[in-house]
Order: C-alpha cells, then structure tokens, then sequence
C-alpha cells in the first residue's frame, strides 16, 4: 500500500514536471522562431541594399557623369541632391550624340560669386538646362509665386525658393557666358519621382516642370517640334567653351558659391 502511494506521488510529481516544462520549451521555440525570422528578414534587406548599391555602382561606371563631374560614387550617392543630378543624367544619355551633357556647372559672375547649374545638355535644337529637386511629398507651386510648398504626409510645410526662377538666372548666366540670345535656352525643372506635382500653373513655352520618369519623352517631342540652330560642330564648340567650368567648384571658397537667398 506504501508503495503505491509512493509510486502514485512519484507519478504525480513527474506529471507535474511536465506540465511546467512544456509551456517554457513552447516559449522558448516561439522565440527562437521570432529571432530566426527576424535574422532572415535582416538579411533580406541587407541583400537588396547590396544589390541596389552594386546596380547603381554599375550604371555610375558606364555613365560619363564621374569622369564629366570629377565625383566619386560615394560621394554622389551619399548627397540627396547630387544623386537626383546623376539620375537626370543617365537619363539623358541615352539621347546619344550629337548631344553633349555638362553636370555641375560653376559659371562666375561680374559680382565675384559663383552661378551653380545642376546640368546642361547641349542638342542640336538648343541648350537644355535642368534644376533638379529630389524632394518628396506634393508640390504646389506656379511659375509667378516666389516660393514654391512641399508636403508631407507627416511633418510641418517647407517653403522654397521658386526653381523656375532659380534656372532662370543659371540661364542668364549662360546667355553671358556664351552670348547667346534667350531663345536657345530651354528651362527643364526636374523633380524626383516620389513627388506629387499638384496645382503646376506654368504658361511659358520655354519652361517645362515635371517628374524624372518623363524627361526622356518630353525631350523627344521638343526636339522633334523645334528647329535645329546648332551643327554638331557648334556643340562640340560650345561644350569646349563650357567645360573648364564643370570642376571647378573643389577651387571655389564656399563663401563664394552663389545660393539662392529667401528674401
């Protein structure tokens, strides 16, 4: 009888012990599985980072815009602004010859500072001249307000200074520069494709805004509707002229730079 009833404790107490250790191995294993799917997920995403870095390392090698601009890769992916710059370019390499492209472009100014142009491309129906902005959010703005509004989803309004105009004095610079009358330059301000373009009122026929994706197509359909004035060797002439000017911004004390003030 003692027997049994030490049996039937023994029993007792090992089915206790199950009981109390089965939760613990069932928690244990749902941590395991977390940790295992969070380890995956992490390299999931660290794989496509690496594929999208290599991918645009490629592009950055076939392009010209390193040899043209004299950045790194590095450097021009780590900048938002330079970034969105070399896109537009690759972009507009696929136009071919005889066009000729000119990125970061420092034209000085009778005052002593510098006039910064984001790109140029020089096509034989005149010189295209692009202000990029790789923002986000919407954009509302018209080409007669001074300051241009982006909005986010989450987060306060950011007013900035109207890129319309912005260009407009990058152009006029060139026009000095070159001697060249307003009708050869063609205004392009580029937006990044994460942007909303939302109430655009631009009527000049000379001034395009728009969002990168279409850069190519609107290009096409001005080239085909308007005349050429240049030969491919006034291009190449013209690029010759310009391109001393592409790197000489490592030169130029930054006081010196040109921004554009809010004022």
């Amino acid at each position: 009888m003692i027997a049994v009833t030490i049996c039937g404790r023994i029993e007792t107490s090992r089915s206790a012990d199950r009981r109390e250790v089965r939760p613990v191995f069932a928690a244990d294993k749902t941590i395991l599985k977390e940790n295992t799917d969070l380890e995956t997920l992490l390299f999931f995403l660290i794989f496509v980072f690496l594929i999208a870095v290599l991918s645009n390392q490629i592009c950055y090698v076939k392009s010209d815009n390193g040899s043209a601009s004299g950045r790194s890769f590095a450097g021009t992916l780590l900048d938002k602004g330079t970034s969105g710059e070399f896109m537009i370019y690759s972009h507009l390499e696929k136009l071919g010859e005889p066009n000729r492209l000119l990125p970061h472009l420092h034209l000085p100014k009778s005052d002593g500072t510098t006039s910064e142009i984001d790109l140029v491309m020089i096509a034989r129906t005149g010189i295209y001249v692009f202000e990029s902005k790789n923002f986000s959010g919407c954009i509302f703005g018209d080409e007669d307000s001074r300051y241009w509004t982006q909005t986010m989803k989450r987060g306060p309004k950011h007013e900035f200074y109207n890129p319309i105009w912005q260009n407009e004095s990058c152009i006029s610079s060139l026009k000095r520069q070159l001697a060249l009358e307003a009708d050869a330059f063609k205004s392009y301000v580029v937006f990044s494709d994460r942007c909303t373009l939302k109430k655009m009122y631009v009527q000049s026929g000379h001034v395009k805004v728009m969002n990168r994706h279409l850069i190519v197509r609107e290009i096409i359909k001005d080239m085909a509707e308007l005349p050429d004035i240049f030969t491919p060797l006034e291009i190449n002439q013209i690029y010759s002229e310009l391109v001393p000017y592409t790197r000489t911004a490592a030169g130029i004390g930054q006081a010196r730079i040109e921004t554009m003030r809010l004022e």
